[in-house]
C-alpha cells in the first residue's frame, strides 16, 4: 500500500497545505494510506483531516516515518545537514545553481533518499501539472504596490502578513490607496500570459494600476528592455532558466528611470540565470523591500512564498490541480513522477 505522510511545515509564516482533507478521502477510498501530521500553522484544521479517515502524527514526527512512506510537504526542510532516507516531494529549489539546493542534494545522496520536485512535476508537454504561480503573482503584486505606497509616504514597506481571503487584501489595500489620494502607478508585467503574470495582472486591474502586459512575442528581440525603467513598478513573472534575458541590469540603479520598485515574483536571486541583476538575495515578510539605491529610490521585493499571505484559497487551489497525480503514486516509477525523478537522477548523477 503507497504511504503519503504529510509533514508540517517548518518555515514561518508557511500556512499553506499541497492536500486537502477532501483530497485525502479521495486517496483513503483509493487504497492509499495517509498520514498527516498535526501542525501549529496550517491553514486547514486537523481535525478535518482526522474525521476523513486520516492517520494523525505529532509534528516533524516524518524523520522516524517507515522507509517506504513518500514524505509530502511544500517548502524547504530543516537545514540540520542530516541525511535524508525517504522519497520526498517538495519544492526544491536545487536544480539551477542554488547554494542551499546544492546542500539538499548531498543529503539526499548521504541517505539514499529521491527528491521528486514539485517545480519540475510535468506532462508530456513540458507543462507544469499543478502551481501556485496564479496566487504568487497576485500576492506578489500586492505586496509591490504597498512598497510604491509606503515610498509616496517618504517610507518603506512595512511586514507584510497572511489574510483570510484575497477579498479581506484587496479592502486594506484599496483603503491605503485612497489614503494616499488619487494617484496611481504604471506597472510593467513580463510574463503576463502566465498563471503567475495572470495573478499579478488581475490584481492590478482591481486596484486600478495601468499595466503594460508582455510575454514572449515582445521580448523575443533580446535586451535590452528600456521600457522595464519607464514604468513606476516592474513585475517579473518570468521563472530563470538558461537563455532568460536580462531584464534589469545592474546598470539600472543610476540609470534614468521611472522605476521604483521592482517585484521579482519569479524570486530566484541566488540563481545564475537571474533576469535581474540589481539585488542578490530574498526579502523576507518582516522586511519585504530591499533598498538597492537611494536617489533616485528602488527597492526590490523578493519573497518567496507569497503565495502563504493567501493560504486558503492557493492550498485550496493547488491541491485540486495535484491530486489527480498524487492518485498516481502508485506507479511512481512513470507518467509526471518518473519525469520529476529523471531531474533529481540528473542533478546527483
Amino acid at each position: 500500500m503507497t504511504h503519503i505522510w504529510v509533514r508540517s511545515e517548518s518555515r514561518a509564516h508557511e500556512e499553506r497545505v499541497g492536500l486537502t482533507p477532501k483530497g485525502a478521502a479521495r486517496l483513503l477510498a483509493s487504497g492509499y494510506q495517509v498520514t498527516v501530521e498535526e501542525s501549529r500553522q496550517r491553514v486547514l484544521p486537523i481535525d478535518d483531516y482526522r474525521v476523513a479517515g486520516c492517520a494523525i502524527a505529532p509534528a516533524f514526527s516524518w524523520v522516524d516515518a517507515p522507509d517506504d512512506a513518500i514524505i509530502f510537504g511544500l517548502k524547504e526542510l530543516p537545514e540540520d545537514g542530516t541525511p535524508l532516507r525517504h522519497r520526498h516531494i517538495m519544492f526544491g529549489h536545487a536544480y539551477k545553481g542554488q547554494p542551499a539546493g546544492q546542500v539538499l542534494l548531498e543529503r539526499f545522496k548521504a541517505g539514499g533518499g529521491s527528491l521528486f520536485d514539485l517545480e519540475y512535476l510535468t506532462g508530456e508537454d513540458g507543462r507544469r501539472v499543478a502551481a501556485f504561480g496564479y496566487w504568487a503573482g497576485y500576492a506578489g503584486a500586492a505586496v509591490a504596490l504597498m512598497c510604491w505606497l509606503a515610498q509616496q509616504n517618504g517610507g518603506q514597506a512595512e511586514a507584510v502578513k497572511a489574510y483570510p481571503s484575497a477579498n479581506h487584501l484587496l479592502m486594506e489595500l484599496q483603503q491605503d490607496l485612497v489614503a494616499c489620494g488619487t494617484a496611481r502607478p504604471t506597472a510593467l508585467i513580463i510574463g503576463a500570459l502566465g498563471r503567475v503574470g495572470t495573478g499579478a495582472a488581475d490584481l492590478c486591474h482591481a486596484m486600478g494600476v495601468a499595466t503594460t502586459k508582455w510575454d514572449v512575442a515582445e521580448t523575443a528581440s533580446g535586451e535590452p528592455f528600456p521600457q522595464v525603467l519607464e514604468h513606476e513598478i516592474f513585475l517579473n513573472c518570468i521563472l530563470a532558466r538558461p537563455g532568460t534575458p536580462v531584464f534589469v541590469p545592474s546598470g539600472a540603479k543610476v540609470a534614468p528611470r521611472v522605476l521604483s520598485v521592482i517585484g521579482d515574483i519569479a524570486c530566484d536571486p541566488d540563481s545564475d540565470f537571474s533576469p535581474i541583476k540589481v539585488y542578490d538575495r530574498t526579502t523576507t515578510w518582516q522586511e519585504p523591500a530591499l533598498r538597492v539605491h537611494k536617489q533616485p529610490v528602488l527597492d526590490v521585493t523578493a519573497i518567496d512564498n507569497l503565495p502563504s499571505m493567501l493560504p486558503a484559497e492557493s492550498s485550496e487551489d493547488f491541491a485540486e490541480q495535484l491530486l489527480p497525480h498524487l492518485l498516481t503514486l502508485d506507479a511512481i516509477d512513470r507518467g509526471v513522477w518518473a519525469r520529476a525523478r529523471g531531474w533529481f537522477d540528473r542533478a546527483v548523477g
